[in-house]
């Protein structure tokens, strides 16, 4: 065990140490997995994000067809707050620190380690994806494009996103909406501006109130989640109009979350209909449909057996939204998923190291049946 120990430390601090937050390119942190894996066939799939920054999504295999699918992501969300080194990948008292340490580069070592640990004649395959954090771009790359992956004939996806190493069935995927008002630029003690502010508010006003109700009407719940009521997350953006300058441009996006059984249109009709009342223009993104499997269903079953607890869902979202067009998902990763997004994150090494063996037996079982 202590060998395994060093093992996964040893890589998830490499991982660490390698600034990949979704804004700059993985490529490097994308080659450091690709060197973890000799041995394994690599499909290399290059993009280039809408802000022109090289991005890459890694799919690996070894072995014949029919096996398990291991999945993590390379990128991290920005270091906001941090006040240590975010990529000093410091270990404490068995603790592993720093930014990603525990959404996903330590969960990601686990599985790199459980992977090239199998028999040769075990199939294993490998998707590891970039900009899980933002777009889910790299596993919707991996989905439509990768014929390695294909041609692996996956029974199923064990995502290794932090779930306390219980397995997970089921999670909210989210609608982007971008609303944007126009003002005029001009010294503000001028009279001659026009804030955009104050045109936007009138939508948010009108938000609030659909926020609010999203809360409260049971209609708008889902009691196989926790908390029941859908995420109808605001942030507001003036692009970095000084104080003393009307704003010319102020944007407002919202992350609107549902599960499987909340119709998300009637939400989607409400926002529609107050940003053309309000004269703000709008724009809607949309990932994958929320990934769910029945209590019942094999793979499910599966990661119950080899994890020893109930299999429930999740009000956060995963890869699984795309990656699901190429086999069953299920979540079944090591750490706390209270510790990610924040300064200081960080993850028990020991818990990476008891993920490893779950990891092979998955890809042992699956490869049997």
């Amino acid at each position: 065990m202590t060998e395994l120990l060093d093992e996964v430390t040893a890589l998830a601090r490499e991982l660490v140490s390698i600034d990949s937050r979704s804004f700059i390119s993985n490529v490097a942190v994308a080659e450091c997995v690709e060197s973890a894996l000799p041995g394994f066939e690599i499909e290399r799939i290059d993009y280039t994000d809408p802000a022109g920054v090289a991005k890459r999504a890694l799919v690996a295999h070894r072995g014949g067809t029919g096996g398990i699918g291991l999945s993590g992501h390379m990128d991290t969300v920005p270091d906001t707050g941090w006040t240590d080194d975010p990529w000093a990948a410091r270990v404490a008292d068995g603790v592993l620190h720093g930014l990603g340490a525990v959404d996903m580069k330590g969960p990601l070592a686990a599985a790199i380690v459980a992977a090239r640990g199998l028999p040769a004649s075990v199939p294993v395959t490998l998707l590891v994806t970039a900009d899980e954090e933002t777009t889910k771009e790299g596993a919707r790359r991996i989905a439509g494009q990768s014929q390695l992956a294909r041609q692996a004939a996956l029974r199923g996806i064990v995502l290794v996103e932090p779930s306390a190493l219980m397995p997970v069935r089921g999670h909210r995927v989210h609608i982007e909406f971008t609303a944007t008002a126009t003002g005029r630029q001009a010294h503000s003690s001028t009279g001659r501006g026009a804030n955009a502010n104050w045109a936007l508010i009138p939508f948010l006003a009108e938000m609030r109130s659909l926020y609010q109700r999203l809360r409260d009407d049971p209609a708008f719940h889902d009691a196989a989640y926790d908390p029941p009521f859908s995420d109808f997350n605001l942030t507001i953006d003036n692009h970095g109009t000084a104080l003393n300058v009307t704003v010319p441009k102020a944007t407002a996006r919202i992350k609107f979350r549902y599960s499987r059984g909340l119709d998300p249109e009637p939400v989607v009709a409400e926002v529609q209909s107050a940003a053309a009342r309000t004269g703000v223009a709008l724009h809607i993104k949309r990932e994958g449909t929320p990934p769910e499997l029945p209590v019942d269903n094999p793979l499910v079953r599966m990661a119950v057996s080899i994890a020893g607890h109930p299999a429930r869902t999740v009000p956060y979202g995963t890869d699984a939204s795309e990656l699901q067009a190429l086999a069953p998902c299920v979540i079944l990763g090591p750490g706390d998923m209270h510790y990610a997004h924040q300064p200081d994150e960080h993850v028990v090494l020991g818990d990476l190291a008891a993920a490893v063996p779950l990891l092979r037996r998955f890809a042992t079982e699956a490869a049997a049946r």
